[in-house]
């Protein structure tokens, strides 16, 4: 009986345990916010059997309302199989009084018998506006009013992480948008060429992360663009040039006509192209102090090495493999290998080389992985020196020589001659026998000709030459017809514009139902793009809505079918690039929009592509 109660009490932990463990209760708001902004706490728990709901001390902040409470629940029938949730969100409504970065401490509720505990949230205040008073500036950047848009309103920096650096120093270079337009669509961007500087882009999220900052007194919503890290080359004063790029921003505007204004809410939107360009950047770079090492390589940033060998006992024609690794922070791929001294009866191939990086803000950062192969030819006790590595420390602006440890090598006589083995790349068993420089003399019978048999004018002779002269006709005409075919690439490619937009639409149907908007508009826009691309035979450098235009009239498609594709490509693209996610409605309005006017414009193009044949 003491067993069977001991067996429940334990079943029935588990089960309060698996209950507890199915019950979330999270907060959650804004990451950043402006002094005098409105917003919402709010703290849900995935049950509605709770009790004793303990809200934090919120300091920082002036609760103008809460904890109201609010309850949701729904129910889900897939595949035969119901589903219910059910959730309580407490809600406060808060204003921040001081700029500066809070944390609001986690609330506590008693839920299903359980004491639960939130996440704690963190949320940083933005100053005020400058000229602006509480009550009248809103946390989200707002743009002036008009027909135009300042540079003030929309601007892109380019900034330096450094401007004083040595040579091979890496430093970061940002794109940088910021805007108080909640609608705008980057047309082009034409980046310098970083004369001087070896460059490695960082990679991105494939879709724009927005924020609130405040810069220059005024709050913006800000995205990085691009970002790529700067090697200088050569000392001096070198110079990034400057960036140029197009944008596209949609403004509400006022309707003067009353109808209009009626059926349109007031407001049209205007389409206004702006051009920006980034200011000029001076880079001053500094030689590296003259006294460099012997050992000095190339090396510029924070950096260990190590060294190991595969074998310290070894027989004459095994592989000696010396495997270094350094590894650290700077310019790892931009160092050369540092030498290993083998003795002199050691037959030595060239190193092979590996890089175990990522790219980060200091530059190249992981392993470089050397490995020296040689191969003893004589038995004997040989010495391999220490390997002496030196590179010039960021840090402490000096030289820095390290060493790996010496190795004794042991080596034996082995079977075989010393000529008979050479070494393809690193391991004994890489080795390859390619042939002996002496041959003992041939031994087994020969076969002889009877005199007076001659081989020209024989078959074989005869199919000597007639052989290769049809390989030769056959192999004129294969590749004659493999040029032919390479010319119409275009024609191919016009060919295939259609399914190949399809498929990309199927993609982004699939994007759709998973409601990944950012995604789903990248793919809808790739396809729209390049089906045109590949359509009306348009290289991507040449890609651009004036281009399509133009096209499109010269193969007589209607006006307002061009009117209505480049609507749908603009549609998108605001979609796809405004700040905040975008709407289940709308993605199924761009999905079936693009659809349609794909559609459309494949019929058409074909259409008069056959009247222009007749």
């Amino acid at each position: 009986m003491k067993e069977l109660l001991i067996i429940w009490m334990t079943l029935t932990a588990f089960c309060t345990q698996a209950v507890a463990d199915n019950i979330s209760f999270k907060a959650s708001a804004p990451d950043v916010v402006a002094v005098g902004d409105q917003f919402r706490l709010s703290y849900t728990v995935t049950t509605q059997k709770i009790k004793d709901f303990r809200a934090p001390s919120i300091k920082g902040f002036d609760v103008l309302m809460g904890p109201s409470r609010s309850q949701q629940s729904s129910t889900q029938i897939v595949n035969g199989n119901i589903t219910s949730t059910s959730s309580i969100t407490y809600t406060f409504i808060l204003m921040g009084t001081e700029a500066g970065e809070y944390s609001i401490p986690g609330a506590s509720v008693m839920a299903d018998g359980n004491q639960l505990v939130s996440n704690s949230v963190k949320i940083k205040v933005l100053p005020q506006e400058q000229g602006g008073s509480r009550g009248q500036t809103s946390g989200t950047a707002r743009s002036s009013s008009g027909t135009t848009v300042s540079n003030q309103d929309l601007f892109i920096t380019a900034t330096a992480s450094k401007t004083n650096v040595y040579e091979q120093e890496a430093f970061v270079l940002t794109y940088k948008i910021y805007t108080r337009e909640p609608n705008l669509q980057l047309n082009s961007a034409k980046l310098p060429d970083f004369k001087g500087f070896h460059s490695q882009e960082i990679e991105m999220p494939a879709n724009a992360r927005w924020s609130q900052e405040h810069y220059n007194g005024r709050n913006y919503s800000t995205a990085v663009y691009r970002q790529f890290v700067l090697f200088p080359q050569q000392s001096g004063k070198l110079f990034i040039e400057p960036a140029q790029f197009q944008m596209t921003i949609g403004k509400a505007i006022q309707s003067d006509d009353p109808f209009e204004a009626f059926f349109n809410g007031g407001s049209n939107i205007l389409e206004i192209r702006k051009n920006i360009v980034t200011p000029r950047i001076s880079i001053d770079v500094h030689s590296l102090p003259a006294n460099k090492p012997a050992s000095f390589t190339g090396g510029v940033g924070e950096f260990s090495i190590s060294s190991s060998i595969n074998n310290e006992k070894l027989k004459t024609n095994d592989a000696l493999t010396v495997k270094i690794v350094i590894s650290g922070t700077g310019n790892l791929k931009l160092i050369s290998s540092p030498e290993v001294k083998f003795p002199n009866d050691f037959e030595i191939y060239d190193p092979k080389t590996d890089h175990q990086v990522r790219l980060t803000r200091d530059g190249l950062t992981g392993n470089k992985i050397i490995e020296c192969l040689a191969i003893p030819r004589h038995a004997g006790t040989y010495k391999i020196p220490a390997i002496s590595f030196s590179y010039f420390d960021i840090r402490s602006r000096s030289y820095k020589t390290l060493h790996t440890e010496e190795y004794t090598v042991e080596v034996e006589k082995g079977a075989g001659n010393a000529n008979q083995v050479i070494a393809n790349f690193t391991n004994k068993e890489d080795l390859k026998v390619l042939g002996e420089d002496i041959r003992y003399i041939m031994q087994n019978e020969v076969s002889l000709k009877p005199k007076g048999h001659f081989f020209y004018g024989s078959m074989r002779y005869w199919l000597f030459y007639i052989i290769p002269s049809l390989g030769f006709v056959i192999l004129f005409f294969a590749y004659r017809k493999q040029v032919i075919e390479n010319a119409n690439v275009a024609k191919m490619k016009t060919k295939k514009a259609n399914k190949i937009a399809t498929k990309r639409m199927k993609i982004a149907e699939k994007l759709l139902s998973d409601n990944k908007s950012e995604a789903f508009y990248d793919e809808v826009l790739k396809a729209l793009w390049g089906y045109i691309s590949d359509k009306l035979s348009i290289p991507v450098s040449l890609l651009s809505k004036d281009n399509i235009e133009e096209k499109l009239r010269n193969h007589g498609v209607d006006e307002k079918l061009i009117i209505e594709f480049l609507d749908t490509l603009d549609s998108c693209e605001f979609a796809r690039f405004a700040p905040g996610d975008g709407n289940r409605e709308a993605m199924d309005k761009a999905y079936s929009s693009s659809i349609d006017i794909i559609s459309k414009m494949e019929s058409s193009i074909k259409n008069n592509s056959e009247y222009f044949k007749l």
